[in-house]
Order: C-alpha cells, then sequence, then structure tokens
C-alpha cells in the first residue's frame, strides 16, 4: 500500500521551507499516491482539504516547528482513513461466524483466528457449514491438525443449519467456536437466507466478513452489504502486506463505517495480527514495530521450548545454537521480521530470502553431525567438515561459515555473561555485525 508515501514525508522533512506552495505539492503528492492505491476519490478529496486546512490555519503547538506539524498532520489524517483506533480482540469464551465471499480466504483465516486465541490462553474448536465448496471440510481439517485444534462439519450433509445443529452437540470444552460459513461469487438472497439462519442458531458475539485486501474499493460494496444483511462487528483483511491496493480495501472498510479487527500478513498461520493503523503506517515508513517483535519472541521461544535464559548457563554449543534457529523460524518469515524491525530496505534487497536460506542449509548442516560434535564444535576440523558437507548436501565452504558463524554467536553470549552488552542498541550492532547476520 502506498509505496509513494515514504517519499511523501522524506519531501517534507527535505524542505529547506514550509510553505502554502509545499503544501499544495504535497497534497498533489498525496493524491497521485492514493488514487494510484484505489482509495475512493471523494475521500481523497476529503483528506486532501483536511490537510490543508489543518497544515495553513492551525496555530503552532509550543515547540514545534511548522516542519514537524505538517508531518503530523498528514500522519494523522491517513491513520483516520484506515480506521483510527485499535480494535480489542475479547479474550474471553464466545463465538465467532466468518462470513465472506469465494476466495477471500475465510478458511484460512478460521484457522489463523484459532491459533490467535489459542495462544492467549482460550479453548478454541472450528465449525464449517460451507456445502458448496468441495474439500472445504477437508481443507478446514488439515489446518485443524496443523495447529492441535478440533474440527467439526458433515461433508455428506447438504443442509448448513443441521451440520451446524449437529456440531454444536458434539463440541466438548470448547469456550471459543469458530464457525466457517459457505461463500458465492456474489451476496444473494440464498446466501443471505442460509448466514442469517446460522446466526439465528449461534448467536455469536463476533460476526467478521474476511475479504481480500487486493479488491480495493470492491469492499465498501462488499462491507456495506454484509453489514446491512446480517450486522457486522468487524473486518478481516487478509493479504495485508503494506504493498498493491491494501489501501483501498483499508480506507473502504472506513468509509462502509465498519472496523477493520485483523489483518492476514501472509500464507502462514502466524501471519496474522490485530489491525492497528498507527503500526500500518508505521510499516510504510520504516517504523520498527517493537511491541510486535517482541511479542514474536516470546511466542517462538515457548513454541520450540528454547529458554534464552539457558544460554547464560554452561556451554554454549551447537545444540543451543540449532535452538536458536528453530526460535527464529517460529516467529514467522524473515520477510516480516525485517519488516517488524523498520528494514524495509533489506526485504526489498532479497536478504530475507537469503537468509531463510541460509538458515535452513545451517540447520541441515548440523543434522549432519554426530552428537559429540554438537557438544565438541572445536574438534570440528578438515576431515570431519568434509563428512559434513557431503552428508548435508551443502559444500565445505558453507560448513566453515556457519561454524564462524556459531563461533560470533558464542562470543556474543560471553559479553553477555561479563555484562559488556549494557542496552539493545549494543545488542543490536554486535547481532548485525558480528552475530548470526541476517
Amino acid at each position: 500500500m502506498f509505496s509513494k508515501i515514504k517519499d511523501v514525508f522524506g519531501k517534507i522533512t527535505g524542505a529547506s521551507v514550509v510553505d502554502e506552495k509545499l503544501i499544495k505539492e504535497i497534497i498533489k503528492d498525496i493524491q497521485r499516491v492514493l488514487i494510484s492505491s484505489d482509495v475512493n476519490i471523494k475521500l481523497v478529496q476529503e483528506l486532501s482539504n483536511e490537510i490543508k486546512k489543518e497544515a495553513l490555519s492551525q496555530k503552532l503547538p509550543p515547540g514545534i516547528s511548522r516542519k514537524e506539524h505538517l508531518t503530523k498532520v498528514v500522519y494523522d489524517n491517513l491513520i483516520k482513513i484506515l480506521g483510527g483506533e485499535k480494535y480489542s480482540p475479547k479474550i474471553e469464551p464466545h463465538k465467532i461466524l466468518l462470513v465472506g465471499l469465494y476466495g477471500s480466504g475465510k478458511t484460512t483465516t478460521a484457522g489463523k483466528l484459532a491459533k490467535f486465541y489459542s495462544k492467549r490462553g482460550l479453548k478454541p474448536a472450528l465449525v464449517t457449514t460451507d456445502t458448496w465448496r468441495p474439500a472445504a471440510y477437508e481443507q478446514l481439517k488439515q489446518i485443524g491438525q496443523q495447529i492441535n485444534i478440533n474440527v467439526y462439519g458433515n461433508p455428506s450433509e447438504k443442509n448448513a443449519l443441521k451440520i451446524l445443529k449437529q456440531s454444536l452437540k458434539q463440541i466438548k470444552n470448547a469456550n471459543l467456536i469458530i464457525v466457517d460459513s459457505a461463500g458465492r461469487d456474489s451476496l444473494n438472497s440464498t446466501l443471505i437466507e442460509e448466514i442469517k439462519k446460522i446466526k439465528q442458531e449461534l448467536k455469536p458475539e463476533e460476526i467478521f466478513l474476511v475479504i481480500s485486501s487486493d479488491i480495493g474499493q470492491t469492499a465498501i460494496k462488499q462491507a456495506k452489504e454484509f453489514n446491512e444483511a446480517v450486522g457486522l462487528t468487524g473486518v478481516i483483511a487478509t493479504k495485508a502486506d503494506a504493498s498493491g491496493k491494501a489501501g483501498g480495501a483499508l480506507s473502504a472498510c472506513y468509509i462502509a463505517k465498519v472496523p477493520v479487527a485483523f489483518i492476514g500478513t501472509g500464507e502462514k498461520l502466524n501471519d496474522f495480527e490485530v489491525f492497528h493503523a498507527k503500526k500500518f503506517i508505521g510499516k510504510l515508513l520504516g517504523v520498527p514495530d517493537i511491541g510486535s517483535l517482541i511479542e514474536k519472541m516470546k511466542e517462538a521461544v515457548e513454541e520450540a521450548d528454547f529458554n534464552p535464559e539457558d544460554l547464560m548457563k554452561g556451554d554454549y554449543d551447537l545444540n543451543a545454537f540449532y535452538k536458536q534457529l528453530e526460535a527464529t523460524k517460529k516467529m514467522g518469515s524473515m520477510k516480516k521480521i525485517l519488516e517488524m524491525m523498520g528494514l524495509g530496505a533489506a526485504v526489498k534487497s532479497g536478504l530475507a530470502e537469503q537468509s531463510e536460506e541460509k538458515m535452513k542449509k545451517y540447520k541441515n548442516i548440523m543434522d549432519s553431525m554426530t552428537k559429540y560434535e554438537k557438544q565438541h564444535p572445536d574438534e570440528i576440523k578438515s576431515s570431519r567438515v568434509k563428512r559434513i558437507a557431503k552428508g548435508s548436501g551443502t559444500i565445505e565452504k558453507e560448513v566453515k561459515e556457519m561454524l564462524k558463524q556459531f563461533e560470533a554467536g558464542k562470543k556474543m553470549i560471553k559479553k553477555f555473561k561479563k555484562g559488556k552488552l549494557k542496552n539493545m542498541n549494543s545488542l543490536m550492532r554486535k547481532f548485525q555485525s558480528g552475530g548470526f547476520k541476517l
């Protein structure tokens, strides 16, 4: 989304003087960016008028320069058209109904929601009432197996309401029920009637419309029609990876007066988060999302059964290094990690893909080592390197590179023990210069 927004802010900060001429230029630049990102023209005009009015007429707050004021005006108005306040998920027992058209990613989103809430202490159950799409039950069942969540449904039954009633009777020991309803090519009377019956039986506290972020302004029509039909509590936008037409879909929800609750940012079940307009704009501007990064790290070490504090005890060997790589992988794609660190340029350069390939090779190399070699990496000399390279399908140079990265990490751990690394900035510098290089 808004691929040139960062350039707009750069133009403001690089200007020698902020006057009416610059403000008009900035507004024109923003208009071009938003319209090319498929944002509604009427909304673009409203935004332009608001920026012009605030930038030209408002008195400057004490201690704030004209340049800083203009930056804040643009920033605040961009956040406004994306929905403003952060959605607060219900971390309590409740029922969720997912609605949407074909191709929106409803079934995968059901799995992502289940995983999101299970990490926060709830016990989800997944139900599919989709009798129209072949293999809908099997797809949800496979997703449920990946995240250890029970899935209910009846692929031989053609009545959605009967499936729901049967499933609700079968569900035991779950305090969050997520129902994946059927979709169609368009919202017709048959689909509306089916969803209304399911809603009446389920009595859900939350009804989410799942839409693909690349549909642009078409999202206005979908959000309005589904809201009028069943009363939405929010929207879940899939493929919202801060590129393409995401801006059109997200701003369309603002026009339809339906808040965006969650966004799916990739294909993996971990690529899912509460939508926060400030964070989204921050990603566009390359601002590090430290809060999300820390949360991802906590989840990853739990899933990988890895306690970072253990690194401070005993010797740091290749077993510990292996667990570190496992925990890093559990955080999700390297692309997402780099984005949260504010390293957008690294993502564009292809560094993320290179890093993931390296981690995969390093794990293969260690899988080809003996238990003794993992515990005594200093003993890995030329003959062992040759055997390990052959067994892992790599070359000797790559085995030596992995050992070098391990040694750099070991040195960093020693400095931690001695208290030489005082803060996070120091850690990041050491990490990037000598530790495992992303």
